[in-house]
């Protein structure tokens, strides 16, 4: 009986090292070699650099823009906000107190006054990781106003400005209209730098 034991025990040993070295080395090992010679920069993070190379984000991690002179993405529930390491969303009920209120707050502080509509529902809602880099160009088009005000610029410059930056959905069908709020606050430094 013992040498039966050692008999099955051998090739369960061999195999399991086998596939822990193919599976758990040699593939992710290819895959991320694969990954560095053909998309390097997604490979890397999708890091954004400044002129100086500095890195000031990655273009697939939303972060906090404060200030009304620049367009504000979704809020976020990761964390204490925008922390990759915390990604998720606040797991609240659509009839939680305390997301009841964070939404009625949030819809206030967007809100220029009383006569202008509730915001966009993507600038008082969190999305499920809490870090989306994107907001609905319905959003970044109702932020015109704060910012030009902000910036003392027209709203029709900015206007050009949101169109320039509206993302197309994939083949035309996967996906939605979306607007990425590095890339439009990096071109509104740009083009209108603060006064």
């Amino acid at each position: 009986m013992l040498n039966d034991i050692k008999s099955g025990l051998r090739p369960a040993l061999v195999l399991t090292l086998l596939f822990a070295a193919l599976l758990g080395l040699a593939y992710p090992a290819l895959i991320t070699g694969v990954g560095q010679l053909v998309f390097p920069w997604q490979a890397n993070g999708s890091i954004v650099r400044d002129a100086r190379g500095q890195a000031i984000g990655s273009a697939i991690i939303g972060q906090q823009f404060a200030g009304p002179g620049y367009f504000h993405g979704r809020p976020s529930a990761a964390g204490k906000g925008y922390d990759p390491l915390a990604s998720s969303g606040s797991n609240f009920g659509a009839s939680a107190k305390p997301l009841a209120d964070r939404v009625k707050g949030d819809i206030s502080a967007n809100r220029p006054s009383p006569d202008v509509l509730a915001p966009p529902a993507d600038l008082v809602t969190a999305s499920a990781s809490g870090l989306d880099p994107d907001i609905s160009p319905e959003a970044a088009l109702y932020q015109v106003a704060r910012v030009a005000q902000a910036r003392h610029v027209s709203t029709a410059q900015l206007d050009a400005l949101v169109d320039q930056h509206i993302d197309t959905p994939l083949l035309g069908v996967i996906g939605e209209r979306r607007v990425n709020v590095l890339a439009l606050n990096r071109a509104l430094d740009a083009a209108f730098p603060r006064p």
